[in-house]
């Protein structure tokens, strides 16, 4: 039977349990047990799929189409868990399973409660797949004592009474803020949070208490008299420089250890090698490289997550730091690129939705083809470097999508649904993973070493074919297509260092222990453009 642990989180929002559902999730796979991990969010959307970037961060795609929580691509990342759409439940999701079995009478005249049916559509959702692994990890969004969570917290407090207490454990992620007028930890925040929490019936196993420096052993003497936790289960969960380090640090405080005792789990040793040299990789670069970001969401880098972690994930191939700079499209369009991008040795430009700054990302691409920088264009950056190449180079100055021109008399990229052959997909974006065929002797093929592969993608708009000719003549390179639709899927530009733009988003599937091999090779080639650069001045 399947062993579950319970994330909360108190006090208040973004303290991590995502990034802590994960590095336990990592540090119970180096003791060679099968884990899982799921999310569950109290809002209301069915899933983030509609919401703003600056209201949630970015939208992380699942290889079988889910639009789902940004903390997925933290449990992809950190360990080996393929997550699907059976890993991100939303109360808007569950009322609405909730709401279409009492449409089709299956509660039989029933008057429909949050408590047994809301509670028991959870646990279902908590257990699915379950079978399938040794231990599942379930993070609660939200904060407790939030309203809209309570339904969440009841369903969880029932696991324990339904599982027992050596095949359930309840982790609660919590602040311990330093105030510098009195220059002393403060627990009380802990306290409340805990007094919280048990208040419905959940009384934590073990505390993760977030904090920018080492709790001492009467700080934590005081968390654990006032909350009823055990001292050697008052864990630290300091700050630190590398998300990537927060499991070196909960095994130094012996967390896994910890768990898998209170599971009645053999402790096996422990196998962390690999991780601890892709670590010191990332703490110890030899060199640098400037990195320019255009996009339309940059006054918020979750909104960019994956895309950040998989620059990174590049740089420690290279043995590179990696410095961005944000650079919201809208002020490229408000001057000249020279005055943001001079400095930089690498441009990419990444996916968004609608016309706010397109012309922006046009001018930068422009500059990037011009200068000879290294260009990286995801999704509506390849889009945006198609419409620079019609436009300029082969000559067709009136060239757009129609998502920012429906008349354009030159409709370069439409909605796929309009494309010949293919309305019997259904929806209205291209999601999830699609095969590509790379054309042998392209920048895309050399980087893959391979000519099939499967990427993620999210996005309505498609390049129109009756244009691959005429651009393809000028200098245009498909080097890559979706063979089952005949879909553009890579494009790059002859006679240019390193030019490539794709539809899809090889973000998704980057790891820190297995880089993209387009971000690698995105990164080479900045770095070379910064060596000759340097070399030249």
């Amino acid at each position: 039977m399947s062993k579950f642990i319970f994330i909360t989180g108190g006090v208040l929002s973004a303290l991590g349990k995502g990034i802590a559902a994960a590095s336990i999730g990592k540090l119970l796979e180096s003791h060679g047990y099968s884990i899982t991990i799921k999310k569950f969010d109290p809002y209301l959307n069915v899933d983030p799929g509609t919401m703003s970037p600056f209201q949630h961060g970015e939208v992380y795609v699942t290889d079988d189409g889910a639009e789902t929580d940004l903390d997925l691509g933290h449990y992809e990342r950190f360990t080996s868990t393929n997550t699907t759409q059976a890993h991100n439940w939303t109360a808007g999701r569950i009322y609405a399973s909730i709401l279409k079995k009492e449409r089709q009478g299956k509660f039989l005249g029933k008057t429909v409660q949050v408590i047994p049916h809301m509670t028991n559509e959870i646990k279902d959702a908590f257990r699915s797949a379950a079978e399938k692994n040794d231990i599942v990890i379930i993070e609660i969004g939200g904060t407790v004592g939030d309203i809209e969570s309570q339904p969440f917290l009841e369903a969880t407090r029932q696991m324990r009474l339904e599982y027992g207490k050596d095949n359930t454990l309840f982790i609660h992620l919590t602040l311990v803020p330093y105030l510098k007028t009195s220059k002393e930890l403060k627990t009380k925040p802990t306290q409340h949070s805990v007094r919280e929490l048990r208040a419905i019936g959940i009384q934590p196993d073990i505390l993760l208490c977030r904090t920018d420096r080492p709790l001492s052993k009467k700080i934590k003497s005081k968390i654990s008299l006032f909350t009823n936790v055990p001292y050697e289960a008052v864990i630290t969960a300091k700050d630190v420089d590398i998300i990537y380090e927060i499991p070196l640090f909960f095994a130094k405080e012996k967390l896994d250890e910890i768990i898998l005792n209170k599971l009645k789990m053999p402790v096996n040793s422990r196998k962390l090698d690999d991780w601890e040299e892709m670590v010191e990789k990332m703490k110890s670069p030899k060199d640098e490289v400037n990195i320019s970001l255009v996009g339309k969401y940059s006054g918020l880098p979750d909104s960019y997550l994956s895309l950040n972690q998989a620059l990174y994930h590049a740089g420690t191939a290279h043995q590179l730091k990696i410095n961005i700079s944000w650079i919201e499209a809208e002020e490229i369009e408000k001057g000249s690129p020279e005055d943001k991008l001079k400095n930089t040795d690498g441009i990419l430009v990444p996916g968004g939705f609608g016309i706010r700054g397109i012309e922006g990302k046009i001018k930068t691409i422009t500059y990037a083809r011009t200068k000879r920088i290294p260009y990286f264009g995801i999704c509506l950056g390849m889009q945006c470097a198609v419409i620079e190449f019609a436009r300029n180079i082969a000559g067709l100055t009136k060239a757009n999508s129609t998502e920012f021109d429906p008349n354009t008399s030159h409709k370069i990229f439409f909605k796929w649904r309009e494309l010949k052959g293919i309305r019997d997909l259904g929806g209205t974006m291209r999601l999830g993973k699609f095969l590509c065929r790379l054309k042998k002797g392209t920048l895309a093929a050399a980087a893959y070493d391979k000519t099939s592969v499967y990427e993620r993608h999210r996005h309505r708009y498609e390049f129109n074919p009756e244009y691959e000719q005429i651009l393809s003549d000028k200098g245009l390179v498909i080097s890559g297509k979706n063979p089952q639709h005949n879909l553009v899927e890579v494009i790059e530009i002859r006679n240019h260092p390193w030019f490539l733009g794709c539809q899809f988003h090889p973000e998704f599937k980057s790891k820190p222990l297995n880089p993209h091999p387009i971000f690698k090779s995105f990164i080479g080639a900045s770095y070379a453009y910064r060596t000759k650069r340097n070399q030249s001045q």
